[in-house]
C-alpha cells in the first residue's frame, strides 16, 4: 500500500487472519510503531473501536524474494518484530460531509488526540473507518510528536497543542468537558503503565544513552502529564471549536 512514505502492506499471518502490516524499517521509524500502540491501546481502553493490535515477525526471507527493490529494502530493514493491525475487509474511509457522528463520541475522539498531540486527523486526513456501521480509529503514528527529540517528557506535555483547530471532528465535539470526565476514569494510571509496558524492547532501541525502562517512564510520565492538565487542552479545543462554528 504506497501511502506517504510507510508503505504497510496487506498481509496474512499465520493465524490465518488478515493484518495491515506496518514496518520497522519504513521511513517513519520505530518511534510511529510506539505512537500507534500507545494511541491505539489507550483508544481501545477508553471504550473507542480500534483494530485488535498485534506484534508480527517477519522472516528474512522475505526480503530475499521480493523482486522490487525498494520494497525489498524495507523488508530486509524490518526482519524481527514488527506491528499489525487486523484488516477490516471491507471498511470505507470515512467521510464527515456523508457521515454525522454522535456528539459525545465525536468529543471523546477530539480529547484523545488532544491527550496525545495527534496531528493527523484532519479533514485531510481523517484516519478513521467506518466498519459494520460503527466508526473505527486507525494510524496514530503521527501522535506524541515530542519523542522525535526526547527532550524533558513530563515538560512537554504542558505545553499548548494549537493543532487541534484542525481536527475533523472539532465542529461537531459539543461534548467535550463531559468527555474529559469520561475518559479520565477509562484512562487510569494502571492502564496507562500496562500499555506502556507493552512496548517490545526491539522498538526501543534507538538511543545508546537511553535504556528501554528509561524511555518507557519517558511515556509514562508524558501521559500523567498531560492528564493533570486536561482541563486546560479542553478549554483549548472549546475555545477552537467556538471560532469555526
Amino acid at each position: 500500500m504506497r501511502e506517504g512514505g510507510s508503505l504497510p502492506a496487506i498481509a496474512e499471518a499465520d493465524d490465518g487472519f488478515l493484518y495491515v502490516l506496518k514496518f520497522r524499517g519504513a521511513g517513519q521509524g520505530v518511534k510511529a510503531l510506539v505512537a500507534e500502540i500507545i494511541g491505539g491501546g489507550l483508544a481501545s481502553a477508553a471504550g473507542l473501536k480500534v483494530p485488535e493490535i498485534v506484534f508480527a515477525d517477519l522472516d528474512a526471507a522475505f526480503g530475499r524474494t521480493e523482486p522490487d527493490e525498494e520494497i525489498q529494502d524495507l523488508l530486509k530493514a524490518s526482519v524481527g518484530t514488527n506491528l499489525a493491525l487486523h484488516y477490516l475487509s471491507g471498511a470505507i474511509s470515512f467521510d464527515p460531509v456523508v457521515t454525522k457522528v454522535e456528539p459525545l463520541l465525536a468529543s471523546k475522539i477530539v480529547w484523545l488526540d488532544a491527550l496525545l498531540m495527534n496531528v493527523d486527523r484532519t479533514i485531510r486526513n481523517t484516519n478513521m473507518l467506518l466498519w459494520q456501521k460503527e466508526l473505527w480509529l486507525i494510524d496514530h503514528g503521527a501522535a506524541l510528536y515530542f519523542h522525535h527529540s526526547w527532550n524533558n517528557p513530563a515538560e512537554q506535555a504542558l505545553r499548548p497543542f494549537v493543532n487541534i483547530k484542525d481536527h475533523v471532528l472539532l465542529p461537531v465535539a459539543s461534548r467535550l468537558q463531559e468527555a474529559d470526565e469520561w475518559m479520565k476514569q477509562k484512562i487510569t494510571t494502571g492502564m496507562i503503565a500496562a500499555v506502556v509496558n507493552s512496548i517490545p524492547d526491539a522498538f526501543l532501541q534507538w538511543d545508546e544513552s537511553l535504556t528501554p525502562e528509561s524511555i518507557r517512564k519517558g511515556y509514562y510520565d508524558f501521559i500523567i502529564a498531560r492528564l493533570s492538565v486536561s482541563s486546560q487542552f479542553v478549554k483549548e479545543a472549546i475555545d477552537a471549536r467556538a471560532t469555526i462554528i
